[in-house]
């Protein structure tokens, strides 16, 4: 699920300042930690085959996030595609696999031990190629 800014609602608008606010965002009860990350992506960026070998062969964390800048599209397992731009909030649900169609800066906030272990996973395959 991903939403352009100018659709989430305005909770509460003062001059210079304007808090915009959408519930029902996804579900973050059954996690522990929070992880806070950084992502710079170049255009033409595929995980797919990064995740082969995990459930489903796709991301099996739970992501909560912003796209600065670029463009990227998310494969699902159970539902379709969709393409997440520059200003756009999103959730992806565990099951999804991302590529990259224009170089994107991108904010995620992750449970820490479900995506630690998707990104040694990932780490452990590059190792592989690069052997």
């Amino acid at each position: 699920m991903h939403v352009a800014k100018e659709a989430v609602p305005v909770k509460l608008s003062v001059p210079g300042a304007t808090a915009r606010q959408l519930e029902g965002f996804g579900d973050a009860t059954q996690y522990g930690g929070i992880a806070a990350e950084y992502f710079s992506l170049a255009a033409g960026t595929d995980i797919a085959p990064l995740l082969q070998g995990l459930t489903h062969d796709s991301c099996h964390a739970p992501h909560w996030g912003y796209i600065l800048s670029g463009q990227v599209v998310v494969t699902y397992d159970e539902q379709p595609e969709e393409t997440c731009s520059g200003g756009d909030l999103f959730y992806w649900p565990p099951g999804h696999s991302v590529r990259v169609t224009n170089d994107a800066d991108v904010i995620l906030f992750s449970p820490f031990a479900e995506h630690v272990a998707v990104l040694d996973h990932m780490a452990g395959v590059i190792e592989g190629m690069s052997a």
